[in-house]
């Protein structure tokens, strides 16, 4: 029987991850497209949610041109020296909701776990990391198997192993290193 429930007790936990990791995505997709127009990730859910319904994300292109640099040229006596110029130049803008989220209004509830103990939110935290800008989005393993036998939760979260989620956390990003992927391997989604 007790091999039994560590069957079932895996197809579960693979399900409910699965749920847990679409979330983190979304969460992970919508702190890109902030940075990216912030310059910085969000330690909010409101900001982002509200970035999401109202951000543009402007869509650019860059050119290289070369010109007659005069201060050099005036050094090397007359001698033209040139130097490139990067342009960016600002085509449009594409609206966050419809891009990640293609009329679905999933983002409003993206702070909620979803599964597992009820109401639970997910921890999100920003910072600088020397000059980089990092962010973590994470909620514990216990939160999202809190109906199931303490002794295979406990196992769950010892895991360290290339095919499972390592350690206590179902995380995305970091606030240790510069990391904007997820703690799970690829065969828990097909969102990547």
């Amino acid at each position: 029987m007790s091999v039994y429930r560590e069957i079932e007790f895996n197809e579960l936990k693979q399900k409910r991850f699965a749920v847990v990791i679409d979330r983190l995505i979304d969460i992970r997709d919508a702190q890109l497209a902030y940075k990216d127009v912030n310059g910085t990730y969000t330690d909010s859910f409101d900001k982002l949610i509200g970035f999401v319904e109202t951000g543009k994300v402007p869509i650019t292109q860059r050119r290289d041109t070369l010109v007659l640099d005069e201060e050099k040229t005036k050094a090397f006596g007359g001698v033209e020296t040139m130097k490139t110029l990067t342009l960016i130049d600002t085509l449009s803008f594409y609206s966050v909701k419809d891009s990640l989220f293609k009329g679905s209004d999933r983002y409003k509830k993206m702070m909620d776990v979803g599964i597992g103990k009820e109401g639970a939110k997910f921890t999100l935290k920003a910072g600088k990391l020397d000059e980089f800008s990092v962010f973590e989005a994470s909620v514990e393993k216990s939160v999202i198997l809190n109906d199931q036998e303490p002794y295979l939760i406990q196992k769950e979260n010892q895991v360290m192993s290339v095919d499972g989620v390592n350690g206590p956390t179902l995380k995305v990003g970091s606030m240790t290193e510069v990391f904007t992927k997820g703690n799970w391997p690829k065969s828990y989604t097909n969102k990547e």
